[in-house]
């Protein structure tokens, strides 16, 4: 019923006064310590954005996002435009392998990526998507995949769920997202470019037809390496190889059969070699090897290994021998041509003597300046 007592009245707008400034202040402060927590989560976030080289760098910005939407689990799934599939970058508190998934994204991710909106789902079920698989243990039915785009292309799709507490997703969130998705978004466009240029780079140091690095890779390389050996006396060793009557080979069975020879040869390389060794297409059939920290014993060991591998493949029409020069490094070569000129004489000197041998460039008793003068 009614309060009719006016004194009771009196007492109750009284006390509504006096409550009501604190009321107030509580309430102001706990939007202002929302507002600094998601200062501090932006902050976070931003400073996480600098380590775009490190390994972990997908995994721990999803984990920032995660937490400054207070989510349990989140991903980021890249959208390849050439295949139409989604590919998972990071995955935090999934409980199944998103990165062995088949059908990615299938379910919401590419209702997102279609539209270009962002969807936030409150009960997936009620509106026609079919429930997630029980083993992946979802908690909650909120559900909010973003769509992340570079002008028209949309190239990623971040999803959260399983917010702290079971509460829903709200339009706060949202927001939130809408201010960290372009830098996301450029984050992921920067990888994409660098992938890019390592592989254009790769493909600039690599010799097409053998997959083994080229002539300017390899005239680089003996120009550091001569620069080390003289700073720490390090031993090193450089094999010039040629492929035996290989003319006649090309001339009696063609150009394919013949470029298949000299993609068994650097097969033959690779399974022979170290890690370390750096073997090169120099030149038609001409090969160099670069042995880093090798003795000239060691070489003509590793040399000797090669000739023999060779010498026992398959080649299709018939037998094929290669001939080995070898040279140590010297200070007489004062820069990386006259190295290759000192181990292409023990080579011609294989050559010489009956092919399908090693020479080493020592043993000539003479110095490649006498092929040079």
């Amino acid at each position: 019923g009614e309060i009719s007592d006016k004194r009771v009245i009196d007492e109750i707008i009284r006390l509504s006064k006096a409550v009501a400034p604190q009321i107030e202040i509580l309430r102001l402060r706990d939007e202002v310590s929302k507002r600094d927590s998601l200062a501090r989560g932006l902050l976070k976030f931003n400073e996480s954005l600098r380590g775009i080289d490190t390994e972990d760098f997908w995994t721990h910005l999803m984990q920032v996002s995660a937490e400054l939407l207070r989510a349990e689990r989140a991903s980021l799934l890249i959208h390849d435009e050439t295949s139409d599939e989604f590919k998972a970058k990071a995955a935090i508190g999934s409980a199944i392998d998103l990165y062995s998934a088949e059908n990615l994204g299938s379910r919401i991710a590419r209702r997102a990526i279609e539209t270009g909106h962002p969807l936030m789902l409150a009960d997936m079920p009620k509106i026609g998507i079919e429930s997630a698989p029980r083993e992946w243990r979802y908690k909650t039915s909120s559900f909010i995949s973003y769509p992340i785009a570079i002008g028209d292309r949309r190239i990623a799709v971040m999803n959260f769920t399983d917010r702290a507490g079971n509460e829903a997703f709200g339009q706060k969130d949202l927001d939130l997202l809408s201010t960290i998705a372009p830098q996301i978004a450029m984050a992921i466009d920067r990888t994409k470019l660098k992938t890019k240029a390592g592989e254009y780079e790769q493909r600039s140091i690599t010799d097409a037809l053998t997959g083994l690095r080229n002539r300017g890779y390899l005239e680089e390389r003996l120009l550091e390496e001569i620069s080390q050996a003289r700073r720490y006396r390090s031993s090193m060793c450089l094999l010039m190889i040629d492929v035996d009557h290989f003319k006649s080979y090309n001339d009696s069975f063609g150009h394919p059969a013949g470029d298949n020879v000299l993609k068994l040869i650097a097969h033959a390389f690779r399974e022979t070699l170290r890690t370390a060794d750096v073997a090169a297409r120099y030149g038609g059939e001409e090969f160099a090897i670069l042995l880093p920290h090798t003795s000239s014993e060691e070489a003509a060991a590793i040399a000797e290994r090669i000739r023999q591998r060779v010498e026992r493949t398959e080649f299709a029409h018939r037998n094929v021998t290669i001939s080995v020069g070898v040279a140590s490094y010297s200070n007489e070569f004062e820069e990386p041509k006259d190295w290759i000129t000192a181990a292409d004489m023990a080579l011609y000197d294989a050559k010489e003597r009956g092919r399908n041998i090693i020479r080493i460039y020592e043993d000539l008793g003479r110095s490649f300046k006498e092929k040079i003068n």
